[in-house]
Parts: structure tokens; sequence; C-alpha cells
């Protein structure tokens, strides 16, 4: 048998090109459903990752073939070096992107024109101040919202991510594709996923079915475009006839897109993450000081990936505690 020269290839022929890259634990808000409500236990600041050591991580991994990298936290824009860590990354041949609460991104327009950073994944739960508030225990609505519609102004390709919970922001759904009759935006839904502390419930989940029941009584079917999903994308994409935007439906619960799944994600303290929901982790960041190769360990991972959500491939397993628990809680994965 001839041995697979593509370390970034699992065992069931996917090729992995996308890197997320978590830059800090750490965050200036405290949504509930991906900090827990006491907090989580930070990693001390030397266990972190350095710029020259995410570059250098990064740098191997579009070696063998990544072509995008997201950056994701905690919040990225609070951490110092964040203008450098750009720069460095977008000296690679890679689309490079952000996710971001938005609570400080216009401090950061120049920079992130600067080193060709087009895309920003924004996270917002609810269009009112209060659920906005309980949610992610601050009160910075209309300073989140005022900073969407600057990057929308600059120009920038913005999608804003809603995580939906039954009884809580739901009612909102309609609202939030509304927004993109005007606004040249996407809105992603997002199925609540279960993480360390977050207190899933699938009950508390909307799914992608009742997410579409809910469109299809507020607009008429004719008015309801279907558009074409992006190769591996984690989303099923409309669009309202006339809008400017469109919506997206990110169904990692009742209908997961593992197989097509090129994504692989690396944390803050310089962990490997085949898959979100996985509870194993490659330590890359001590090989790497230790001044040894990564690739092996890149490799060994990568072919453990299972082929669906860690393992758990089936709805009575993802609901039992013991098997998803082991996970970190989402705020230090990396968004």
């Amino acid at each position: 048998m001839k041995e697979n020269k593509n370390i970034l290839q699992d065992t069931f022929g996917r090729d992995h090109t996308y890197l997320r890259i978590s830059l800090i634990e750490r965050c200036n808000l405290r949504c509930s459903y991906c900090m827990p409500e006491e907090g989580v236990q930070l990693s001390p600041k030397s266990h972190l990752m350095t710029y020259e050591e995410i570059y250098n991580i990064a740098k191997t991994f579009v070696d063998h073939g990544v072509t995008k990298i997201r950056l994701t936290g905690g919040e990225p824009l609070i951490r110092k070096d964040i203008p450098i860590i750009l720069e460095k990354l977008a000296s690679l041949p890679v689309t490079l992107s952000i996710t971001s609460n938005a609570v400080i991104i216009d401090k950061f327009i120049g920079v992130l024109k600067a080193n060709n950073v087009n895309s920003i994944n924004v996270s917002l739960d609810s269009l009112d101040r209060e659920k906005f508030k309980h949610i992610t225990r601050r009160d910075q609505f209309e300073t989140v919202y005022n900073n969407i519609m600057l990057l929308v102004s600059e120009g920038f390709n913005v999608k804003l991510n809603a995580v939906l919970m039954k009884g809580f922001n739901d009612n909102e759904i309609i609202d939030f594709i509304n927004l993109t009759k005007g606004l040249p935006i996407s809105i992603r839904f997002i199925e609540f996923m279960p993480f360390d502390g977050n207190k899933w419930d699938m009950r508390k989940m909307v799914s992608y079915k009742e997410i579409m029941n809910y469109v299809n009584k507020a607009f008429p079917k004719n008015h309801i475009e279907r558009l074409q999903d992006a190769p591996n994308d984690t989303s099923k994409n409309y669009k309202i006839k006339n809008y400017s935007g469109s919506f997206a439906i990110i169904s990692s619960v009742t209908n997961p897109f593992c197989d097509s799944c090129n994504r692989l994600r690396l944390t803050a303290n310089g962990q490997l993450k085949n898959c979100l929901f996985s509870s194993t982790e490659s330590d890359l960041l001590t090989t790497l000081r230790q001044g040894k190769s990564i690739e092996p360990i890149i490799q060994k991972a990568v072919q453990a990936k299972f082929k669906m959500r860690g393992g758990m491939d089936t709805l009575e397993k993802l609901q039992d505690p013991k098997l998803h628990n082991n996970n970190r809680s989402m705020i230090s994965i990396g968004g």
C-alpha cells in the first residue's frame, strides 16, 4: 500500500485546508453558551503561543496545504500583539479572516484592511438590548450594533453568527433575516451545541427544520431562494428575493456537515483539535519548543479524526453528558 504523503488528509479522504487559530482564552463578554457562569481556568501566559510560535505553526500547516486561516478567541482583538500577528500571518499565501464580538473592532479597521482581512464574523445572538445583556452578561449592545454598521460601511464582508435557543431568541429569527433586506450581510443561525459548562439541553436547541418553519410562515415560498453552498461549507444558504443580504443555517447537531469537513483547530495554548466535538487534543507547542518537528503529531491527529462529531455519530450519543463533558468550554477551544 502506498504511503499517504499528505499529512492533512484523514482516513476518510478529507483534505484539511482550513485552520482556525485561537489567539487568547480571555474575552470582554461572558456569553453563557460559550463560557461557564463560574468562568474557566485560564492557561498561564507562559503556556500560550507567542506570535512567533503562532506564525511557525501556521506556516507548517500552510506548507502542507492549508489555504484559509481564521483567527478566533476568546476575543482575538484584546490580544495586545494582534497587529503583528495579523502582519505575520498575512505574509503567508492564505485567505485570512477573523471572528470577533465587535466590542472594540472600530479601533482595528485600519490594521485589518492593511493585512487584507476582508471577512469578519461577528457573534450577535439578539437584536434586543436586554436579551443581549442577559446572554453576554455585559451591556454593550449599542456599541456592537454600531460597529457592525461601521464594518458594513467600510466594505467588509460581514457575517453575523447567532446561536439560537428555544424560548429565548427563536422569536427573533425573522427580525434577523429582515436585517438582510437593506444590508449586504449574511445572518448565520447556529444550532446550540454541547460544551463543558454551558448547560446544554437538546430541548433548548432550535433545529434546522424549526428555523425553516419560521421562514416558511413569514415569507411566500417563491421568495425563499436556496443558494449554492460553497465547497466544504458548514452552512445551508438562503436568500429572500430582492433582499441585499442572505441567511444560512449551521446544523451541527441535527444535520451535520462532517462528510466534507476540511477544518482543524489550534487552541491558544498550542493544542491541535481535529474536530470541534473531539475530547482529545494533540500538543504541538511543547514539541515546537523542544525544537522538534510537529509534522508527525499533526499527521497522527488528522489520521485519528472520527467520521462524525468526534465519534458522537448519533443524537443519543450527543445527549450523553459523559461523552461531551470531557471537551473544553467553547471559549477555551476557540469560536
